[in-house]
């Protein structure tokens, strides 16, 4: 299946006249470490971009007075950590904020340590909604599927060829390697790469936007952020994963042909992204 711009704009909810932020989604963000605070800034920007009414911001309190100063809109918050990464001390606080979220996003920038993976494992466990898994969010959980397939509210997961082979799987065939993947992990998969690949394991996507010009570091946590965003706004999983890659990839088409492929940023794809959402 395929999405195009006007099936995309049909999914997203009406927005009424009598609604206020909390109406358009809580969205809880886990991200970014010592040496990776663009990691964190691109997805709350990319949340805020794409319509969430409230974004929450847990960093490293190590990094907490950059990302403070680098973000006016997010709610940014410092956690307790350990070496610049996230520890298990932060574990409580998190849980604390939890339940008033709509969904959950967490990795991008965020490292590799026995902190990291305690805060991931305790957030699978704990939250009752659906959480998106991403970059080191990915890759700590790895060898740990299943905490993944002991989930009973959904989960997204956004690999790249890379962390996709690190969780087992073979991208030779990439749709039926997502599809098997999805089935083996009760996960929504989004595969990254051309033709981007969407699936629950029974319907899959396959994004026709995007372009070259993307591979930069840090578009992946812009497209993070869109789909915990969507998601958070009452989307379904499966569609606002679906939906976040059309618009992302769109985004950089815009970027591509007006700025060129070459020099074009994640910061661009965040500055367009409103345009194709009115």
């Amino acid at each position: 299946m395929e999405l195009s711009h006007e099936k995309v704009l049909k999914l997203l909810p009406d927005r009424k006249e009598c609604a206020h932020k909390g109406d358009f989604g809580k969205i809880l963000l886990l991200c970014g470490s010592r040496g990776f605070t663009g990691a964190a800034y691109l997805a709350a920007m990319g949340a805020l971009r794409s319509g969430a009414g409230l974004v929450f911001l847990g960093v490293p309190e190590s990094i907490y007075a950059i990302e403070a100063m680098k973000l006016n809109e997010p709610v940014v918050f410092p956690l307790p950590d350990e070496d610049g990464k996230l520890s298990h001390g932060a574990i409580p606080e998190i849980l604390s904020r939890l339940p008033q979220m709509d969904a959950v996003l967490m990795g991008p920038g965020l490292g590799q340590s026995e902190g990291t993976f305690q805060v991931v494992k305790t957030v699978l466990e704990r939250a009752d909604c659906p959480v998106v898994l991403d970059a080191d969010g990915i890759n700590v959980v790895a060898p740990h599927k299943d905490i993944l397939r002991g989930r009973t509210n959904p989960t997204v997961l956004t690999p790249h060829a890379g962390e996709f082979a690190r969780l087992g799987g073979n991208a030779d065939d990439r749709v039926a390697a997502a599809e098997e993947m999805a089935r083996d992990t009760g996960c929504i998969v989004l595969l990254k790469g051309h033709n981007t690949v969407i699936t629950d394991g029974k319907t899959t996507y396959i994004n026709p936007t995007g372009n070259p010009g993307m591979a930069v570091g840090g578009s992946g946590d812009v497209l993070a952020g869109i789909i915990v965003s969507l998601i958070g706004q009452g989307i379904g999983p499966l569609e606002a994963a679906a939906c976040g890659a059309w618009l992302h990839g769109a985004a950089g088409d815009i970027c591509g042909a007006e700025i060129g492929q070459y020099g074009m940023l994640p910061t661009d794809m965040l500055n367009v992204l409103p345009r194709l959402l009115k």
